[in-house]
């Protein structure tokens, strides 16, 4: 295990728990978790998570924006975005999405090393499964930003096949941050719907 892995998996965890707390401190500790996540990628080849982390980087930033400054009828008593639940239809187009999107960026990731040998100089490691928890992280993100309690079942899924593929890649102390990230899901779903029944408490 060197200091790089180790140092991201602690600010992931960090920033992890922080979310499942619904503390919007998660997002500044979350774009220092992208920045060492992404050398580490790097070195294990796993590329489409590396890109993954330039998306994360953004939306780290646009999570942070949305959760301090919602409308008004979106506040909650911190003067920050409620959770919510979003329609069922929605929810299941964003998966035929996700499946969609998968086998698309699964195909191109495969090919990577052919089409820019001096930057992949190694096949792409288990393309169509890095490519699933890249796709699916995406849209989960987005879902995260706008506090949908739909986000914390997408986050058990990808953080299961996860803790599978770095285990694979013999990335143990990442297959353990994954296994914690499963965990931190299933309190966070929790969480946040008790958060949500407890608006009508209030109301």
């Amino acid at each position: 295990m060197s200091y790089l892995e180790f140092f991201a998996v602690l600010t992931g965890i960090i920033s992890v728990t922080l979310s499942a707390k619904a503390n919007i401190w998660s997002w500044p500790a979350g774009i220092v978790n992208v920045f060492l996540s992404a050398f580490f990628y790097y070195q294990i080849q796993l590329y489409p998570d590396m890109f993954l982390m330039v998306f994360f980087f953004v939306t780290n930033i646009l999570g942070w924006w949305r959760w301090a400054n919602p409308k008004p009828e979106e506040e909650d008593k911190k003067k920050e975005l409620k959770v919510s639940f979003m329609p069922r239809g929605q929810f299941l187009v964003w998966l035929a999405v996700g499946i969609a999107g998968t086998i698309l960026v699964g195909t191109l990731a495969s090919q990577l090393h052919n089409w820019f040998p001096l930057l992949f100089n190694l096949p792409s490691a288990y393309p169509f499964v890095d490519s699933f928890i890249l796709v699916m992280s995406i849209i989960t993100t987005f879902l995260m930003i706008q506090k949908r309690i739909e986000c914390w079942i997408i986050w058990l899924l990808i953080d299961v096949i996860a803790t599978y593929l770095y285990f694979l890649k013999g990335a143990k102390f990442f297959g353990v941050e994954y296994f914690v990230f499963t965990i931190i899901a299933a309190f966070a779903l929790w969480n946040w719907i008790k958060e949500y029944r407890g608006y009508s408490k209030i109301a």
